[in-house]
């Protein structure tokens, strides 16, 4: 029995990614930046909408990265993870609603609804990702975080694929069924489908969650003896004052967060800024969203082929070729100039997108304590989101002061070469080791 249950919370678990991940392509990555552009900004300057998006995407990041540590720690404390991302998905979920009100010229309130909705969906990813240490084990934790990628790319692309049907086809059919909206233009129609897809994508996301709701136990609240009559809220500023004062005992966690740090600004910036950079350069949406819809498919058996990988080679090896192909993407990107070649960047990112990711969470799984994992968690959050502000910084201010945006895709190498340059030097063996002494020395000074 306890083994069957043990499956079922590694599914409901794995279900999430399946659940938030259409926010990451319908909303951050293919349908909202096209109609961001064309629709909200409405600007005669090809790259406003590009800057205009990368400043919105640095701000949803940078407040994440502001609360995530206080969040984290109060969640170890009060043994309240679950609770926590549930607030997340919440506001997640209505930011995106939200968006359904957005109409032309209206670039201001997209930014604010699209920063509303990113800070759920970020900030129930520092909860959700804190969990899966209690949900694998450490010979499944590899293979547990591929899966829950793998999930995220059939699920976000399956509504994407329904997405773009309902914005490509129903314009010119629902007149035939609809007398009402014989009067409407196929514009119309076409920008009212697309509300509506932001609306499917908030519905999926609550929906879909709720296998995690019911199937994932909160793990165990552990109280060290001296926080016992403490305030939550003081006994998350003394945990997170601790780590920090204690933070050379984890000199690998250490290292590779700040690894991380910059190799996950060169994948976050393609990740954001790759169809809104193809529209800019006057691909049809057709490319771009087909492109995205396109990664969403071929990204799942690659996501799941680098969990297999990281059985044979390891996981720093694998991740570390995932960075050498990110490399060559980079560089691709400057020469860009038809839209068959966005296609191949396309396929080329979704071979190592789902990968990288996924065995950079596992890894981090492997080196932090559990009995911190929502605080460590969120300081690797806040890494990830404080690097990834500075990625599309970067890139909106260059294409700002250049009038276009090659140069800044291709100053992504010198993130990733850094990046991995600092994880090879990575012992993850000791820091596997440091963290099981310390949840050691936890569960003695907790009795």
């Amino acid at each position: 029995m306890e083994e069957k249950q043990h499956k079922r919370a590694i599914r409901a678990w794995t279900m999430y990614d399946w659940a938030n991940s259409v926010f990451a392509t319908s909303i951050m990555a293919a349908i909202l930046p096209v109609y961001y552009a064309n629709v909200a900004v409405q600007s005669e300057q090809a790259n406003t909408a590009t800057v205009y998006w990368s400043f919105t995407t640095s701000i949803a990041l940078l407040i994440v990265a502001l609360l995530g540590p206080i969040l984290g720690a109060m969640a170890d404390f009060l043994g309240a993870k679950k609770r926590m991302m549930s607030i997340f998905v919440f506001l997640g979920v209505t930011g995106t609603a939200l968006l359904y009100l957005v109409g032309e010229g209206d670039w201001f309130i997209a930014s604010v609804f699209f920063i509303v909705g990113s800070v759920g969906f970020a900030g129930a990813n520092v909860f959700y990702d804190s969990l899966l240490p209690h949900v694998a084990r450490e010979d499944e934790i590899d293979q547990v975080s591929s899966r829950g990628y793998a999930m995220g790319y059939l699920g976000g692309g399956i509504l994407l694929a329904v997405n773009l049907a309902m914005i490509m086809f129903l314009p010119s059919v629902l007149p035939r069924f609809i007398p009402a909206l014989a009067s409407w233009s196929e514009g119309d129609l076409t920008t009212l489908m697309t509300r509506i897809c932001f609306l499917t994508v908030a519905v999926w996301w609550f929906v879909f969650t709720i296998p995690l709701w019911r199937h994932v136990p909160e793990p165990v609240r552990r109280v060290q003896t001296e926080e016992r009559d403490f305030s939550p809220l003081q006994a998350s500023f003394g945990r997170l004052g601790h780590t920090f004062r204690e933070i050379r005992k984890y000199k690998q966690l250490l290292l590779f967060i700040i690894a991380f740090w910059l190799y996950n600004n060169g994948i976050g910036t393609i990740i954001f800024m790759a169809t809104i950079y193809g529209t800019e350069l006057g691909f049809s949406s057709t490319t771009t969203i087909g492109t995205l819809l396109m990664v969403q498919f071929v990204a799942m058996p690659f996501a799941l082929l680098f969990g297999w990988l990281a059985k044979k080679m390891g996981t720093k090896p694998a991740i570390l070729l995932s960075l050498a192909i990110y490399t060559l993407i980079a560089i691709g990107g400057y020469f860009l100039y038809q839209e068959w070649q966005f296609w191949a960047l396309g396929f080329a990112v979704a071979t190592v997108q789902g990968g990288s990711q996924a065995l950079s969470r596992s890894l981090m799984g492997r080196m932090m304590p559990k009995s911190k994992s929502a605080e460590f968690y969120s300081f690797f959050s806040i890494s990830e989101k404080i690097a990834g502000t500075v990625g599309p910084l970067l890139f909106g201010a260059v294409s700002a002061a250049v009038g276009g945006s090659r140069l800044a895709i291709v100053s992504l190498i010198v993130f990733f070469a850094a990046g991995a340059y600092l994880l090879t030097r990575v012992d993850e063996k000791e820091g596997i080791r440091v963290a099981e002494e310390e949840d050691r020395q936890f569960v003695e000074a907790a009795v």
